[in-house]
């Protein structure tokens, strides 16, 4: 193979040897290389200073993914389940949970993790997509102005706030634009949005995701016991609970418990939340591509991500009215499931013992971040008498 190289008679990028390496890297470490690696048939190997060389190969010709894509469905299938055994919980809180418990309790096997990466990002990012066929422009429009300056206060303040306060701890800028995006606006949905612009590492993303899944759990018990402590009506505190609480699934969680009128309240409330994502991943790239944000970066980051426009795009074509209630239901189907083993995926990645050996500050800028998220829409439907 290495002669069909030298005489151009296939292209370089498809040719690797057992171990994984182009073999034009490979040609170029074997002269350099002065011992055999063993196991390796006699074929001399890299070195400590070539192995940037090596994982550069493995890029480029990923392990399969199907074992993780399957697991992480197979997750999505079990959350399901438990989800019709325990009405009013969400398959997708089941599948972060379970995908959770899983990572804390138990050694994830190394070859699952090419296709729980896909289920993290690309699955993730298709049910984003579907999410906007579940959004209409008219319900948004008909929860009323005072609503939606709840919705728009809540999201502008509380992402703000938090930057500002991470900025006071002293916390890295990506990962409190993450931690701001997942606590204003839709949980891990909009950690992942971000992430497609501001280009954080892995750990930060991860510890945004945890802490999303921390706070927006403990909001589950806690949304319905403020209700009820501050003898709110039902359709007051499904108004709070859409504006305030982190993630669908967890406001699916939260105002069930409250009761059907709730929950349809806080859903579609929080589904107005959801549309904050688009114009904010588009200002925050349009502010990094002029600060110069991307330098380190071999392209800028887009203006909008491609599967925000996709969710844009979908949620038009839901206000037109033109898609059957049959599609729709299937649609939800579909999204849900998707959103699951993304879900579980995601939960995959939530190590506890990783988010301690962070430090403090993330989670205390989470805290507080809840806190100012709760206390502005609270103000702000109680300024407006809703």
């Amino acid at each position: 193979m290495a002669v069909l190289v030298r005489r151009g008679l296939l292209p370089v990028r498809w040719c690797w040897n057992r171990r994984g390496v182009p073999f034009s890297d490979s040609i170029r470490t074997r002269a350099a290389a002065s011992t055999p690696i063993p196991g390796a048939g006699g074929e001399r190997g890299s070195t400590p200073a070539d192995l940037p060389e090596t994982r550069r190969g493995l890029r480029r010709f990923p392990t399969p993914a199907p074992p993780g894509l399957a697991v992480c469905l197979a997750g999505a299938g079990l959350a399901w389940g438990l989800a019709q055994l325990l009405p009013g919980i969400s398959p997708l809180l089941v599948a972060i949970l379970a995908g959770a418990l899983w990572r804390n309790l138990a050694p994830v096997p190394a070859v699952l993790a090419p296709g729980v990466a896909v289920s993290a990002k690309r699955l993730l990012r298709t049910g984003i997509v579907l999410l906007g066929l579940q959004v209409s422009l008219t319900s948004v429009l008909d929860l009323g102005f005072g609503v939606l300056a709840v919705v728009v206060a809540s999201v502008a303040v509380t992402f703000f706030g938090t930057l500002w306060i991470g900025a006071r701890l002293g916390i890295s800028p990506a990962q409190r634009l993450l931690i701001a995006s997942g606590f204003s606006i839709c949980g891990a949905a909009a950690v992942a949005g971000m992430d497609g612009v501001a280009k954080a590492k892995e750990e930060e993303v991860a510890t945004a995701i945890a802490l999303v899944v921390l706070f927006g759990t403990i909001m589950i018990p806690l949304m319905p016991f403020l209700g009820g402590l501050l003898g709110l009506p039902e359709g007051t505190l499904g108004i709070w609970i859409g504006a305030s609480t982190h993630e669908v699934a967890q406001v699916v969680a939260a105002g069930g418990a409250v009761g059907g009128g709730a929950l349809a309240i806080a859903v579609t409330v929080k589904l107005a939340r959801v549309l904050m994502l688009a114009p904010m991943a588009a200002g925050v790239s349009i502010y990094l591509r002029r600060q110069g944000g991307a330098a380190t970066t071999a392209k800028r980051p887009p203006i909008v991500p491609l599967f925000v426009l996709g969710f844009v795009a979908a949620m038009v074509l839901r206000t037109t009215g033109v898609l059957p209630e049959a599609v729709l239901d299937v649609v939800q189907i579909l999204q849900t499931v998707l959103l699951s083993a993304a879900m579980f995926a995601l939960g995959l990645g939530v190590h506890l013992k990783s988010l301690v050996r962070v430090g403090y500050r993330p989670v205390l800028l989470g805290l507080l971040s809840t806190v100012v998220i709760l206390a502005i829409s609270l103000g702000g439907i109680a300024a407006l008498g809703l």
